[in-house]
């Protein structure tokens, strides 16, 4: 037993090719793990070689890309790009302005020529590369601790960084699997000029808004079509009219087949972060504190947006996609809330890692293990005594537009002054075109009296905290009453002059002496916060060395406890490239409840009244009315199908993932969890895990019918009626 437990410390993946017996399809699993688990894929339907699902430069992984933060596929061999409506909204909302409402009319490119440029940070990555260098990255931490710790994983993770980005075009980073016991060097081909092709209205792309989102049955035309752009050379670029479209390695064919119930689904795509795999104090502290405070926060948050913008329509289509992103963020913190409740998911991790305890402490080398696991835990309990604070300083920096931008220049200028390799992750020089990026799309997302609006509410939480978890410079900066709070925003407004891109741009090639020396009020109140901030981001890199050092620990522990159980154990996910497998798949969620998993065009009928969010267009009902579905109609039914239900394993950054049938045809679009699945980032529970697509039978026939792009079509090698 100590020589299995020595392996799993050296190398992970030497447990990885057991049988997964656990959960039917659970899993999010790197490429590389397919072919372990080729029998499973088989038995539920996979008609391929699992040996080519692990090879990221052949079809269908190399189709598959990472899109503005979610993700999405090349279908076309002249760079066209399928991803959600919801994912594309900032690139819609981009290019709206009075006058020309793409959000509410939709965009349909008559060539390439009328392709619209999208905003300049957003980003089409392809992964060409996924190299394990656990070796590499942990050499330089032997014998450290905290800080320290943090300190040579973070040089080691840098310098894997810059080696690999010598290559121009190429955008690498270093992928944490297993809490610090597994690293891999992840490279990918940045593609910066994308365009705008083709955006449904928002009354399909968004059909049923919010009152709809995280439900079923759902009748969403979520997708939209954008193109990547590289140099005549063929490199990546940013946006010129020069420019030519990107031929990707491989695209994925859209499918004709119809499809039904029990028939094989798989989808690929850049899962965002989950948490399966923490502690269970962990769990208890994101059911009993963080996820109520994060609904209140945010509930809060809208409430300030939305009544400030109200009367201002400049103002309500600028902050039109962070509204948009708070409440998806609202109504995921609320479900997922509910659905660990639903599970009981306190008590079943708590019991699950007692028996992990009971197991391991019958092994040899238990007390080393347990000492690790119980400093990993102290750890975890200090950061518990500041996280009101915590969480409000973390959202003063991410949602205001001009304060954002004032402390990012500072920052900047700050880390200037030391050479590249030792810069923050995020101000090096590689980071400059996005930071750029940001800067010159701020004012387009930004309103004074929103921001101040926001601030106020913010920052009056702030005050209400206990002395304790006060900070000097930010009381000293807004003051610690709700006079002095308002008296010194609306100086700090008044007298900054960075709502000009220019003077955002000018600022951030500044050095710190000049920026030292402005006069602007924003640009003073950063420099003024900027120690408080340095000293918080100081300890919470001893805090993320420690854990990073113990972690492993309670990893090894627990995959090999898995192990004797004969379970595989996938890492978390962490925006890497995964692949999860299932059935499109029917589900009961409570007493006398059935969801079919498809649904149709009726629904849309039945739920329209004309007004927001259920404001079909006339055009849409027209056609369903008309009921011309020739080809993308669904026999079973005699209709058009809409949305697609499947029990496959997804969470937050899967949208846009392609939805595969057993030939790696395209039959789907991921855009969705149902509410019963919210929770599938912490706990995985089969009875309610399902992921809600776009049935590319809908596409096809909006694009042929609805809102026509035949050329779109004849390019996706699609029949056009």
């Amino acid at each position: 037993m100590r020589r299995r437990l020595l392996s799993l410390s050296v190398s992970i993946p030497l447990a990885l090719g057991l049988n997964p017996v656990a959960h039917a399809d659970e899993g999010m699993w790197m490429p590389s793990q397919l072919p372990d688990i080729a029998a499973q894929l088989k038995a539920a339907g996979f008609k391929g070689d699992a040996r080519d699902l692990a090879e990221l430069a052949k079809p269908p992984m190399n189709a598959v890309v990472k899109v503005g933060g979610a993700s999405g596929a090349f279908v076309s061999k002249d760079g066209l790009v399928l991803t959600n409506h919801h994912v594309a909204f900032g690139v819609i909302q981009y290019n709206a302005k009075p006058g020309r409402d793409l959000i509410q009319d939709g965009y349909i490119a008559a060539d390439r020529a009328a392709e619209l440029p999208a905003n300049p940070d957003y980003r089409v990555l392809v992964t060409t590369g996924f190299d394990r260098i656990t070796d590499r990255i942990l050499a330089g931490a032997a014998g450290k601790q905290g800080r320290a710790y943090f300190d040579a994983v973070d040089a080691a993770t840098k310098a894997a960084v810059a080696e690999c980005e010598r290559e121009p075009g190429t955008r690498c980073s270093v992928a944490n699997m297993y809490y610090g016991t597994d690293f891999y060097l992840v490279r990918q081909l940045e593609l910066r000029d994308v365009r705008l092709v083709y955006a449904p209205p928002n009354a399909i792309g968004n059909y049923g808004g919010e009152v709809d989102n995280f439900m079923w049955p759902r009748h969403a035309g979520d997708f939209t079509l954008l193109r990547a752009y590289v140099g005549r050379d063929g490199k990546p670029a940013d946006y010129s009219p020069d420019n030519v479209p990107y031929v990707p390695p491989a695209h994925l064919q859209v499918s004709t087949r119809n499809v039904k119930e029990g028939d094989f689904a798989m989808l690929a795509g850049y899962p965002g972060v989950t948490f399966r795999h923490r502690m269970a104090s962990e769990f208890a502290n994101q059911i009993e504190w963080q996820l109520p405070s994060r609904v209140a926060l945010y509930q809060k948050m809208i409430d300030v947006i939305e009544g400030t913008a109200a009367k201002d329509e400049a103002a309500r289509v600028a902050y039109a996609s962070q509204v948009r992103g708070l409440k998806n963020n609202l109504k995921r913190a609320q479900g997922e809330l509910d659905g660990l409740r639903r599970s009981d998911a306190t008590r079943v991790r708590r019991d699950d890692e007692a028996a992990m305890f009971a197991w391991l402490d019958k092994q040899p080398g238990a007390a080393a293990t347990r000492a690790d696991i119980a400093a990993a835990q102290a750890v975890l309990d200090a950061g518990v005594a500041t996280r009101e604070r915590d969480q409000l300083i973390g959202v003063i920096q991410s949602q205001t537009q001009l304060l954002r931008a004032a402390i990012t220049v500072q920052r900047l200028a700050n880390e200037r002054t030391r050479p590249d390799a030792q810069r923050e992750t995020g101000y090096q020089q590689r980071d400059e075109v996005l930071i750029t990026g940001q800067l010159k799309q701020a004012q387009r997302r930004y309103a004074p009296q929103v921001e101040k609006a926001l601030l106020t509410e913010l920052l009056t939480q702030y005050q209400a905290l206990p002395a304790a978890q006060r900070i000097a410079q930010f009381d000293a900066v807004f003051g610690t009453t709700p006079a002095q709070l308002k008296q010194k925003l609306d100086a700090m407004y008044a007298g900054t002059q960075l709502g000009d891109e220019a003077t955002r741009l000018a600022a951030m090639q500044a050095d710190a002496a000049t920026l030292a020396a402005s006069k602007d009020t924003l640009l003073k109140a950063a420099a003024a916060l900027m120690p408080a901030l340095l000293r918080l981001d100081e300890e919470a890199k001893a805090s993320a060395g420690e854990l990073l050092r113990l972690r492993p620990a309670y990893m090894r522990a627990l995959i090999a406890f898995r192990q004797s159980q004969g379970r595989a154990v996938y890492p978390d996910a962490n925006s890497t490239l995964r692949v999860s497998y299932g059935r499109i798949s029917a589900m009961d969620p409570r007493d006398g409840v059935h969801y079919r998993p498809l649904t149709t065009v009726q629904g849309i009928v039945e739920k329209h009244t004309g007004e927001e969010p259920f404001d079909a267009p006339k055009p849409l009902l027209d056609a369903i009315a008309k009921g011309d579905f020739g080809t993308t109609a669904e026999p079973s039914l005699g209709t058009q199908t809409v949305n697609l239900l499947t029990n496959l394993d997804t969470t937050g950054g899967n949208s846009g993932s392609p939805v595969l049938d057993a030939q790696g045809k395209l039959i789907g679009l991921n855009f969705d969890s149902n509410w019963e699945a919210v929770s599938a980032s912490w706990m995985y529970d089969p009875r309610f895990k399902r992921a809600i697509h776009v049935d590319m039978r809908y596409l096809r026939w909006l694009m042929a019918k609805v809102y026509p792009a035949p050329h779109l079509l004849k390019e996706m090698n699609l029949p056009a009626e």
